[in-house]
């Protein structure tokens, strides 16, 4: 009893709209303790439409279909299914209606080519959209098969399946469990590492336990289906924790935590403040740590000291350094940790300095190499060498930032 997602749309095969619907719609799968083990994109083309169609129909139970619902010609979802399972398309009168009032709340006529959306397979029901001119279909061509349509639109897509499509599946019998997922993050480790930590629960059947990686950070799900989500996080807490113990300081937090939200929670709850200096990230530092609401209680502000006069001028690097070490070296990198500190008068001082690329690598200093100074309370200063390798840019950027907020997290943890 399993479902199946479907997303129609050449601009999605072009990559000009993400495809978030997916997305969404796996998650609320999910919720429904309803599996899924297919995801298909295919263009608006019918003969490629119906090869899916017949593909997916052949394995699951419920298909669910986004875009090619509009009033163009290459909207073509609702006739191609109707067509596949040999179904006349019938003109729904209320559809019509639906649409023409739409279009006189904005002082406009309904276009011609709208009249399309009113047709829907014969047997199927209305999938109603509050907002949009588009309704889906909810239709079962046969006894082993149910259809459900939405329009590409994701506002409307989401309105229409918590409104409507979700009661349904639910009278349907559907619903009656919920697949409940915990992601623990992790920094610091590499996934593979984690992974071989981790080995012993990797095949657990209830609750599944997997890791995966993504943009520096590696994470580990797990999920339990059950019919209570108090019943799964019984199932979940006690193998987080083992996990959590094994893992160490590589973990940092789960679900929507963030290194800057933490980090946020750690300085405020022991009363600590923090600024920073940065050269290479440009102030990404600075943004990441504003994007938790109320930082202003322990952030206090930052120093973009690109330029070494910068440096020297207001965070007090010695020239002669600049002149001997460069920029990015270690002992700059505490110099400008500890400028700040001082110039702003925090608890703790946090310095970024590094190659982004892609030019200005040389043998002894290749792009992405990284040190980050953190200076802290008694004067105490330190350093981290980094070498983030041949990245883009912008993502050597990131983790330089990431990693900085990991480097004061552990020492926040650890009190030194």
């Amino acid at each position: 009893m399993s479902a199946e997602i479907i997303c129609v749309g050449t601009e999605l095969l072009l990559g000009d709209i993400l495809n978030s619907n997916a997305q969404f719609i796996a998650q609320q799968l999910a919720q429904l303790g309803i599996p899924h083990y297919y995801q298909t994109v295919v263009g608006d083309n019918p003969e490629r439409l119906k090869q899916v169609i017949e593909i997916a129909a052949s394995r699951v139970k419920i298909l669910i279909f986004t875009g090619g619902l509009g009033p163009t010609p290459d909207d073509l979802t609702c006739e191609t299914i109707a067509d596949f399972f040999a179904t006349a398309l019938v003109e729904q009168p209320e559809i019509i209606e639906d649409i023409t009032q739409k279009f006189a709340q904005r002082g406009r006529l309904m276009a011609s080519s709208n009249r399309k959306q009113a047709l829907i397979p014969q047997g199927a029901e209305i999938l109603p959209n509050p907002t949009g001119t588009a309704p889906g279909i909810i239709w079962q061509p046969r006894p082993d098969l149910t259809i459900l349509t939405f329009p590409g639109v994701p506002s409307e897509m989401h309105r229409m399946w918590t409104d409507t499509a979700v009661p349904f599946l639910k009278s349907q019998g559907w619903g009656q469990e919920i697949i409940y997922s915990r992601s623990l993050r992790f920094w610091g480790v590499g996934e593979s590492t984690l992974a071989e930590q981790v080995s012993s629960y990797l095949n657990l059947p209830n609750p599944t336990v997997a890791t995966y990686a993504g943009k520096g950070e590696v994470r580990v799900r797990i999920s339990a289906k059950t019919t209570s989500s108090i019943t799964a996080e019984n199932l979940i807490a006690p193998i987080e924790q083992q996990i959590k113990e094994i893992a160490g300081l590589n973990y940092y937090g789960a679900d929507d935590d963030t290194l800057a939200s933490v980090v946020g929670q750690l300085l405020q709850s022991s009363g600590t403040t923090l600024s920073v200096a940065e050269s290479c990230t440009g102030g990404g530092l600075g943004q990441i740590l504003t994007e938790t609401p109320g930082s202003s209680n322990y952030f206090w502000g930052g120093i973009i000291s690109y330029a070494n006069s910068v440096k020297v001028q207001l965070l007090g690097v010695k020239p002669e350094d600049l002149e001997k070490f460069g920029a990015v070296s270690a002992t700059v990198a505490e110099q400008m940790a500890l400028g700040v500190k001082n110039r702003l008068s925090t608890t703790w001082g946090l310095s970024i300095t590094g190659i982004a690329g892609p030019t200005g690598g040389t043998e002894t200093k290749p792009v992405g190499l990284v040190y980050i100074g953190l200076a802290g309370p008694e004067g105490k200063v330190e350093s981290f060498e980094c070498r983030f390798g041949t990245k883009e840019r912008s993502f050597i950027r990131y983790l330089s930032a990431c990693t900085g907020l990991d480097k004061l997290r552990r020492r926040l943890l650890t009190k030194q």
